[in-house]
């Protein structure tokens, strides 16, 4: 289940140093928003989420606890940096009416103000939402709808635990169109215990039948705790080899390039550059952004911190006027250089080598030769994964930060 980081002790008051205020504003700042309900829990799900019946599973004083958080966001920040992306996360934040997303999404406004053209993205199960709360988020000011589709197989689904239908999720992408959200995108999982090649290629197919404007692939990764470590720890289900993800992965990029879709990052595709989430490309990119809700992060100048996991702990904190952190960290050098690294090879643009230092640029010099680098962007000046190098991210993000 969600575990927080170690960190060091963060004020009560969440004062941030001068040097971490410098600069806020100038730099891209969104505003991430954790609905931490769902209404079912997915057997593969480690997230800091809770169903009906759990302890904290209820949302009776969640809204007022997001907008005391704003208001708490609005005294730190004197600076009201005004917010290029607003992001719903979860959790299934379309569990909550329409009315109490727009509630809190107009308090941000009030507090600090959108950009024109801001992004505001809502996450959203396909079974969560239909024509009328569509139309209603819309006409508040959301732009973006991210649903969890995960598959298009009924066998599939029934071992992820997902409870909507095949086909339901392209239903949502033209409700969604139809209420006029700008871009729509689609998440889809391989991976899964059992699951064929000819069945991950039925799903890609499936999401590209609904036309997104943009589709994320993950691989399953079995969390300890979770429902679906336990069937494989008793046998139940079997974790696929290494070579059968590497072929899924290497699937979808053959699949989505070829159906026109631009990899603008290790597992995002797009119609174009204008359908990327550029709330993502705040996080990878290194802009500011408060995370309000139980469990989530947030990053300003360099300095990062985390709310305390459980929502009653999080309110109680909240009503005290009391910052709900459990924790904060200012990374050493050496440390934010590796997150740049990293952060900077999970984009196609990539890390340009002047950020690198000596032992880097040979290091780089090394994985062009390997095949792991792609020579015309180091002919440019810039470090770029190879698709091989996709799949070997690890050790060359430690080469290159060294």
């Amino acid at each position: 289940m969600a575990r927080l980081p170690a960190g060091d002790p963060a004020p009560a008051d969440g004062a941030l140093p001068p040097e971490a205020l410098d600069g806020v504003g100038t730099r891209p700042f969104g505003f991430y928003v954790h609905v931490p309900f769902c209404a079912t829990r997915c057997g593969y799900c480690d997230f800091n989420t809770y169903v009906p019946g759990e302890h904290g599973g209820s949302q009776g004083g969640y809204v007022e606890a997001v907008l005391a958080e704003i208001d708490f966001a609005a005294s730190v920040l004197e600076a009201r940096p005004r917010v290029d992306t607003v992001f719903f996360g979860g959790g299934t934040p379309t569990l909550l009416p329409g009315a109490d997303l727009i509630r809190i999404l107009r308090r941000i406004d009030e507090r600090f103000g959108l950009t024109p053209g801001a992004e505001v993205t809502t996450e959203a199960n396909p079974e969560s939402v239909d024509p009328r709360k569509l139309a209603e988020l819309r006409e508040a000011g959301f732009t973006r709808l991210s649903l969890g589709m995960q598959s298009a197989v009924p066998s599939v689904l029934q071992i992820l635990d997902r409870v909507h239908s095949p086909g339901r999720a392209q239903e949502a992408v033209a409700e969604a169109r139809a209420a006029g959200f700008e871009q729509v995108s689609l998440d889809l999982i391989y991976g899964t215990p059992g699951e064929t090649a000819d069945e991950w290629r039925a799903s890609l197919d499936a999401a590209l039948s609904a036309a997104p404007d943009h589709l994320s692939t993950y691989s399953l990764i079995v969390e300890p705790g979770t429902r679906l470590a336990a069937q494989v720890r008793r046998g139940e289900l079997k974790v696929p080899e290494e070579h059968t993800i590497v072929d899924r992965f290497e699937t979808a990029e053959r699949v989505l390039a070829d159906a026109g879709r631009a990899r603008y990052e290790t597992r995002s595709w797009a119609t174009g550059e204008p359908a990327g989430c550029r709330h993502n490309l705040g996080y990878w990119s290194g802009g500011d952004w408060w995370g309000a809700g139980p469990g989530a992060h947030s990053h300003v100048g360099g300095v990062r911190w985390w709310n305390v996991l459980h929502p009653r702990a999080w309110g109680e904190r909240l009503a005290a006027g009391t910052s709900p952190a459990a924790a904060r960290e200012t990374p050493a050098e050496d440390e934010a250089r590796l997150e740049r690294v990293m952060l900077g090879l999970r984009l196609r643009a990539g890390v340009a080598l002047g950020e690198l230092t000596g032992t880097g640029r040979a290091a780089a010099e090394r994985h062009v030769a390997e095949g792991l680098l792609e020579p015309t962007d180091h002919a440019a000046g810039r470090a770029v994964l190879t698709l091989r190098g996709r799949l070997l991210a690890d050790p060359v993000t430690l080469d290159l930060a060294a």
